[in-house]
Order: structure tokens, then C-alpha cells, then sequence
């Protein structure tokens, strides 16, 4: 894939190159949404507006790295949805009347006995919540670090921040991380209890 080439067309109004790196991103936009929203429905959503959103601001793009670019889109989107959730707290009747599969991604592909697949299931749901209770700021730096493999100086630019910033967020979302977890206790694999 010529990624300068195909922005460049995009750039010019050629809405098969747009489609061509949406294709080529969708899957990491999504991933970062949804470690960011906890919620597939949610994290589609904010995936998608960051897609339309990048097509109408694609004439602000500059250079350098069309990833960062994007990723930060994606992360702006998703902080502004949950500041309006913030502001207009609302329940879904698909969370109150189905089980959450959400975190399907996070299985292994080993087969594990019944009771193993429902520690897991309960230990993940444990992550999960503890993720949510993060500062969005502290979870968003979380994620892309320690969720999809990002390093410090590609979160700051994802996030348009400093890279000791990036640091400090980390730290402590890792800090809290680890406190919310340890009081699972029994979920936690026996070499991380206290």
C-alpha cells in the first residue's frame, strides 16, 4: 500500500483511496475505541466518526504519520462521547437485558475447562471495570500502551500531549490498575496476589 499516494488522491476528492486506508486502519480505530468506550456499539460508533471526520478534515492534514493522525481522531472522538455521557447519563436495554460478550477478543484460542473459561470471564469483566474507572485521559494512554503496543513517544502524538505526560498518565493508570485488581483477589492468577 503507497499511503502518501493514496492520501494524496484522497486528498484531491478520490473517495476509493479514502476507502482503501479505512480498510487498511479500521480494525486498530476500532480496537482503540473500544478499550477507550468498553462498549462494542459505542466504540463502532465513535470509529465511524472518526472515519467521516478525518474525510472532511483530510485537507488539514499535514504529513508525518497518518496513524497518529487518525488514532488521535479516534481518541478525540471518544472523549467527547463520554463527556456527553458525563453531562446525559443513559442505560441501554441491550446491557440491562443481555449478557456482554465484549470481551470475546481477549480469549485465548486454547481449550480451557468450563470453570477456567468463567475465571477468565469473570478476571476479564474484573480488567474491564477497572479500565472504566480510569480517568479518560489515564485509560486512553493505558490503552494504547499496554492494549495495542504503542510507545511513549507515538501516544504523545497521539494524544497531542508531552512525552512525560504520557509517562505520568500511565504510571498512574497502572497504579490504580493494579489497586482496583488486587481487590479481586481470588480472579488474579496466583503469581500477582499480594
Amino acid at each position: 500500500m503507497d499511503e502518501p499516494k493514496l492520501i494524496e488522491q484522497a486528498k484531491s476528492g478520490d473517495v476509493q483511496a479514502f476507502n482503501t486506508l479505512v480498510l487498511h486502519y479500521q480494525d486498530r480505530v476500532y480496537n482503540v475505541a473500544y478499550r477507550i468506550m468498553g462498549d462494542p456499539a459505542s466504540a463502532a460508533d465513535a470509529a465511524q466518526e472518526a472515519f467521516i471526520s478525518a474525510y472532511k478534515s483530510l485537507g488539514s492534514f499535514r504529513g508525518g504519520s497518518f496513524k497518529s493522525w487518525l488514532l488521535r481522531i479516534v481518541t478525540n472522538a471518544c472523549y467527547d462521547e463520554l463527556r456527553y455521557r458525563k453531562r446525559r447519563p443513559q442505560s441501554s436495554l441491550d446491557e440491562i437485558t443481555e449478557d456482554n460478550e465484549s470481551h470475546a477478543l481477549l480469549h485465548s484460542e486454547k481449550a480451557i475447562s468450563p470453570e477456567g473459561h468463567q475465571q477468565r470471564s469473570e478476571l476479564v469483566d474484573a480488567i474491564e471495570n477497572c479500565l472504566e474507572d480510569l480517568p479518560e485521559d489515564q485509560r486512553a494512554a493505558t490503552v494504547l500502551c499496554d492494549v495495542e503496543g504503542y510507545d511513549y513517544s507515538e501516544i504523545a502524538e497521539i494524544m497531542s500531549t508531552s512525552l512525560g505526560t504520557v509517562k505520568s498518565r500511565i504510571s498512574r493508570a497502572r497504579s490504580k490498575l493494579r489497586d482496583c485488581l488486587q481487590l479481586t483477589g481470588e480472579l488474579l492468577p496466583v503469581e500477582y496476589r499480594l
